[in-house]
């Protein structure tokens, strides 16, 4: 029998906190397999994001009660835009599902077809193709967590069977103030058929 640690997540405030039980074997009669849990994501302030502080600060000739100055050199404004500016592609490790992988003689038509149906049916999901000598490539989406990926695949694998999730460097995806949620894959007991 296989031994079994339970992990369970409980929701206080937006945060998540783990406990794990002890281990333990699994019953007769029943077999451990992979759920989602979906939980919420701490609530962020983004009404400044990608706004220049300096341009919303109060002035008396914007009607504002008081003036704020904030006094710097043109140095260090000229480098914080460098270093915006440096950083504006930064890649991360995450995840991604990869649909097509191929070296045939035909792989790189295969592929363009593989793609252009991908962003048919997934329209809102980034996808990147690429040729490694000797092979074409096409994986989607980009993904912080393998738990991400997974709900992807599940989402995908009725169109895309052969597809699987990849660890890449990935682009940093874009937050969804919407649907704030993270998604993870934890272990749970399910009497077997």
């Amino acid at each position: 029998m296989k031994k079994l640690i339970v992990t369970i997540f409980f929701a206080l405030t937006g945060l998540a906190f783990a406990s794990v039980l002890s281990a333990q074997t699994i019953p007769e009669g029943y077999e451990e397999v992979d759920s989602l849990v979906y939980r919420q994501v701490a609530v962020v302030d983004s009404v400044l994001a990608g706004k220049n502080i300096f341009a919303v600060l109060p002035s008396k000739a914007m009607g504002d009660e008081a003036d704020v100055n904030v006094r710097q050199s043109q140095e260090i404004m000229n480098s914080m835009r460098a270093h915006v500016g440096s950083n504006a592609k930064r890649t991360m490790n995450g995840y991604r599902v990869r649909i097509f992988f191929d070296n045939k003689q035909t792989a790189r038509n295969d592929s363009e077809a593989t793609l252009k149906r991908f962003r048919s049916l997934y329209p809102e999901i980034v996808a990147y193709r690429i040729y490694a000598n000797p092979y074409f490539k096409v994986t989607v989406g980009d993904f912080r967590t393998k738990s991400e990926a997974m709900e992807l695949l599940t989402r995908i694998k009725g169109a895309f069977p052969s597809a699987f999730v990849v660890k890449e460097n990935i682009e940093y995806p874009v937050v969804d103030s919407e649907n704030a949620v993270i998604v993870d894959t934890v272990k749970v007991l399910r009497p077997v058929k």
